[in-house]
């Protein structure tokens, strides 16, 4: 069976036990169901299937624009602007999406970030559209 043929099973199934608890004929109220549907995965998400698949975290110190012309006279030694300031926190994305900020830090001679803020949910959502 593939995938998507799973979900709508399970997607089923949920509804008529969501049914079933309430006492509403099958069928009634489909777009009330399917709000409580919502609702019942949105309390208990099941993250088990998610839990390996690999992410991309990256770190971002700044950015400059800058036209090609500029770009393509870089040479070694050059320093490009950014557009933060020394000591502003770093911003942490993961898969282009951010999601923290934070500050460098250095263990065991190796370079990593502490995080200072996490981005709440509310704006890791709007960032999405």
């Amino acid at each position: 069976m593939t995938e998507p043929e799973n979900l709508r099973r399970e997607r089923e199934m949920l509804r008529q036990q969501i049914e079933a608890e309430e006492g509403e004929p099958s069928g009634a109220s489909d777009l009330l169901g399917q709000a409580r549907l919502r609702e019942r995965a949105a309390a208990a998400p099941d993250l088990d299937m998610v839990m390996d698949i690999p992410v991309r975290v990256t770190l971002e110190v700044g950015g400059s624009d800058m036209a090609i012309r500029d770009l393509l006279q870089l040479q070694q030694g050059a320093v490009v602007e950014l557009d933060r300031q020394a000591g502003e926190p770093l911003d942490v994305l993961v898969n282009g999406r951010l999601i923290a900020r934070g500050e460098v830090v250095v263990v065991d001679d190796k370079l990593g970030i502490r995080l200072t803020e996490v981005v709440s949910a509310t704006e890791r959502l709007q960032s999405l559209r």
